[in-house]
């Protein structure tokens, strides 16, 4: 088979990572019954660790990053996808232990794979991406706990990334008082577009704090962790609950068990890589009804694939705004 372009990570013989645009083939391609040619990929913070090597994302080497991706079957061997279907892929371990898809052309299980709804259009689908569909997810958890839109406020940290800005829209959409928290206050204008009520700065919340600081909200979703986290967890109110799924402020979580024993908070992780199909069904349909798809435009932006390696590293900067999609073919 001809060549095809990939961003490749590779590991010296000293154990340094080079990053760099590279060529494969379909033998170098993994284990897979169903060959895709990618048309769209996006930007992750894990992409990001993943190029920067500030975590231990990469777990193979060379290795092609890129943890969502959505093209065309060209090759089968699975009965759920024939030639032509366009399908699309969040998590897996792709970009991590499996070739991802920042390239021209990728091999996945079937099991991994979801048909593309004819509702959403490839851009769409790489707008929302693992981002998006995490935030979905822990939208669905704030609602198993009972809280609805006139329980009371809820807090969105990270709220000017791509996971916070879609949390964002999300709640509001749903009707909910949205709270964002973002370290960016030239985003403000941005984040009320998206339906936030109210802005705070996140240097309320990166600060050691209190065992039990006042009561404040309802729910939160938080894409930060670390002592952001333990201090959203120190102001939930009581019987509220909070959803975590980032941790752009650190692995830690410098916390008390007082919110869970004096307050009866609930904490819940939220996983986006190895979920069973039937949820993530559960997750799209969702959001496919209730994502304001104007917003979801206002909140993306297109990059080429030659400009993605260097995207990835403003990403762990905190340099990007919302959700980039990545034109790959």
């Amino acid at each position: 088979m001809s060549a095809f372009r990939a961003v490749r990570i590779d590991r010296d013989a000293a154990g340094g990572q080079q990053v760099a645009f590279g060529t494969l083939t379909d033998d170098e391609l993994m284990e897979g019954d169903v060959t895709v040619r990618v048309e769209r990929s996006t930007v992750n913070y894990k992409d990001g660790l993943a190029i920067t090597g500030k975590a231990p994302v990469v777990r193979r080497f060379p290795m092609v990053p890129g943890v969502d991706g959505v093209g065309i079957v060209e090759a089968s061997d699975s009965d759920l996808f024939a030639v032509g279907d366009r399908v699309f892929i969040n998590g897996w371990g792709i970009g991590e232990t499996h070739l991802g898809a920042w390239a021209e052309r990728a091999r996945w299980s079937s099991d991994w794979l979801l048909p593309l709804p004819s509702s959403f259009s490839a851009d769409e689908a790489m707008a929302i991406g693992t981002a998006g569909y995490t935030a979905m997810r822990a939208v669905l958890a704030l609602e198993r706990h009972d809280i609805h839109p006139a329980a009371g406020p809820v807090l969105v940290t990270g709220a000017s990334g791509g996971l916070g800005s879609i949390a964002v829209a999300l709640l509001a959409d749903l009707g909910y008082h949205v709270v964002a928290s973002t370290g960016r206050p030239e985003q403000a204008d941005y984040l009320k577009g998206l339906g936030a009520k109210e802005i705070i700065d996140r240097a309320e919340l990166s600060a050691p704090g209190k065992m039990l600081a006042k009561e404040r909200w309802i729910g939160a979703i938080d894409a930060v962790g670390g002592q952001t986290l333990a201090n959203v967890l120190s102001m939930i109110r009581y019987d509220g609950a909070v959803a975590s799924c980032g941790n752009a402020g650190g692995l830690d979580l410098p916390a008390s068990v007082a919110p869970f024993i004096l307050r009866g908070v609930t904490l819940y992780g939220i996983d986006s890589v190895y979920v069973p199909k039937a949820i993530r069904l559960i997750a799209w349909d969702r959001l496919d009804r209730d994502l304001d798809r104007k917003k979801l435009a206002d909140a993306t932006k297109h990059i080429a694939f030659t400009d993605v390696i260097d995207a990835a590293r403003e990403i762990v900067e905190g340099k990007v705004r919302g959700r980039l999609v990545v034109e790959i073919g």
